[in-house]
């Protein structure tokens, strides 16, 4: 993390009023991976795919919010990142969602979200956890950051088809 900027960092449990702000910077943190996989896929599966992919992120991002356990990290008091665990059972943990504003990624906000998420669970008697990201170049940033965690990916392909 930038010292400069480490003492206007914070970390807290998630308000409803930081709704807004979570969205709107969650859907710019996520939009790369969304053109990637325009790319992958194709446009005509693409569009079948993710007709609107702004709506059911917003939808994701305010169930996982709500549902979840959730943690904002503020710069001055404004949400520049999120993160949300949802606890499985007595052994298994998930992070379920994570974003940081594309401004403030690489600045070590991510690696505090995620350390507060394990912490989290490791208070809950949580002794495996895991979490699921893409193989796309829109997540490498991601999996950088949960590989720097400990995280071990395993390699999965989800296939699509137009018929």
């Amino acid at each position: 993390m930038d010292p400069e900027n480490e003492n206007t960092v914070a970390l807290r449990e998630y308000e409803a009023s930081d709704e807004h702000a979570v969205v709107q910077f969650g859907l710019r943190a996520w939009a790369p991976a969304y053109d990637a996989w325009r790319i992958i896929l194709g446009d005509s599966l693409y569009k079948h795919e993710y007709p609107d992919w702004r709506a059911s992120q917003t939808a994701a991002i305010q169930h996982s919010t709500h549902a979840n356990h959730a943690w904002v990290a503020t710069e001055n008091g404004a949400p520049i990142g999120f993160v949300t665990v949802v606890l499985h059972d007595a052994d298994r943990g998930e992070i379920d969602m994570l974003a940081v504003d594309p401004d403030r990624q690489r600045t070590g906000i991510g690696q505090k979200l995620i350390d507060t998420a394990l912490d989290f669970m490791r208070t809950h008697g949580v002794t495996h956890a895991e979490l699921g990201t893409g193989g796309d170049p829109g997540h490498a940033a991601a999996r950088r950051a949960y590989e720097r965690a400990g995280f071990v990916g395993l390699p999965l392909v989800h296939y699509y088809k137009q018929l």
